[in-house]
């Protein structure tokens, strides 16, 4: 990755206000004004003997990755594109292929920024156990990150103008943050339907930053699934991107 168009899409990115508030900020915000309502601080048994505040820690570390995903990385690689700026960097010695590096590293970097932030101000704010699996929640977190940025990159690849790229984007974007949990947590969902959205990489990412939460090494199951769907949006975004 070429070193100066990291640290200029960074330094991009920081003058994006919109991109703060909604990555970095958003998520610890919504698990704030939740976890001020005094029945999301009781035990809930439809949360399996959780609290639901508890459950909505994950929930809200997912939720800065698919902003960051589908909402966001794609906005600005398409308009890059758009405004022909990744062809003119074909005839330069920056590859073009080091932008779209680097807009995965920025924004993967501030999707766990906002996990972080989530998981700081759920422990001190809320007294919700830190992850009891560090290990594993790491590793289901890493494999959640690197899926939301393959999403995005397939956005990006059927987008030809930054219009199409928000109205592909929102399209997948509901649909992921229900899976996520973010209307039910996959703790609250029937059976049927949590087995269903496990087979989702949000649904399947939130089951597994979940087990590692209580304690538990993340079902194999959940991270084969994370695998899958990294290498499937992999292969996908890479035949189908176009830099002009």
């Amino acid at each position: 990755m070429n070193t100066a168009v990291l640290r200029t899409e960074i330094r991009l990115f920081r003058r994006e206000p919109g991109g703060l508030f909604w990555i970095l900020l958003f998520p610890t915000l919504l698990l704030v004004i939740l976890g001020s309502i005094p029945s999301f601080r009781d035990v809930d048994p439809s949360f399996d003997g959780l609290r639901p505040v508890d459950a909505y820690v994950p929930v809200s570390v997912l939720l800065g990755l698919i902003v960051g995903g589908l909402q966001s990385m794609p906005q600005v690689v398409t308009g890059y594109r758009e405004r022909g700026i990744l062809r003119r960097m074909s005839t330069t010695p920056v590859r073009s292929s080091a932008l779209l590096s680097a807009q995965m590293a920025v924004y993967g970097g501030a999707a766990l920024v906002s996990a972080l932030l989530a998981l700081t101000v759920g422990r001190l704010a809320f007294d919700v156990r830190l992850p009891q699996q560090p290990f594993g929640y790491a590793l289901a977190l890493l494999l959640a990150v690197l899926v939301a940025l393959a999403l995005g990159a397939v956005v990006s690849a059927l987008s030809r103008t930054t219009k199409t790229a928000g109205a592909i984007g929102s399209a997948v974007f509901f649909p992921m943050m229900f899976c996520a949990g973010v209307w039910l947590p996959v703790q609250a969902m029937p059976d049927m339907l949590a087995r269903i959205v496990g087979y989702t990489p949000f649904g399947a990412a939130a089951q597994a930053l979940n087990q590692a939460a209580a304690g538990d090494w993340p079902g194999w199951s959940h991270l084969g699934v994370l695998v899958v769907w990294i290498l499937l949006l992999t292969g996908a975004a890479g035949r189908w991107f176009r830099w002009e």
